[in-house]
């Protein structure tokens, strides 16, 4: 009997691990995804493309990062009080044009929510 309490006790503490471990997102899987968000940004550096650098976007107001022309509706939602953090960012990745309506982003978004959870992990690196 203490044999399988302490077996199912282990396994317990080992499936919470694991499962946090999953919500958290693997950032190498996430560099896998950031290729498609890749053509537009740039995450490592505060260089912009196309797209502003994804450098420092987890904490950031919406529409702010310096020397890149945003759209008004951007621009317009970080007044608004919109920053940039794990729920504002899961809302926009998986629909970018119904977060900010007017948005001058193309891309249709991410459906599938363990690409956007790894995707997070990925830009989580990135702080200044």
């Amino acid at each position: 009997m203490r044999y399988t309490t302490l077996v199912m006790g282990s396994l317990c503490v080992i499936s919470s691990i694991a499962g946090a471990n999953a919500q958290e997102g693997d950032a190498t899987a996430g560099a896998t995804v950031f290729k498609k968000c890749a053509i537009c940004h740039i995450a490592d550096t505060d260089k912009n493309k196309v797209g502003p650098s994804l450098n420092g976007l987890i904490g950031r107001t919406a529409g702010t990062h310096p020397d890149f022309s945003y759209s008004t509706a951007m621009t317009d939602a970080g007044k608004g009080g919109l920053v940039w953090d794990e729920a504002t960012l899961r809302d926009y990745l998986h629909d970018p044009k119904a977060k900010v309506k007017g948005t001058k982003m193309a891309f249709v978004g991410l459906k599938d929510d363990a690409d956007i959870t790894n995707l997070l992990a990925y830009l989580a690196q990135f702080k200044k």
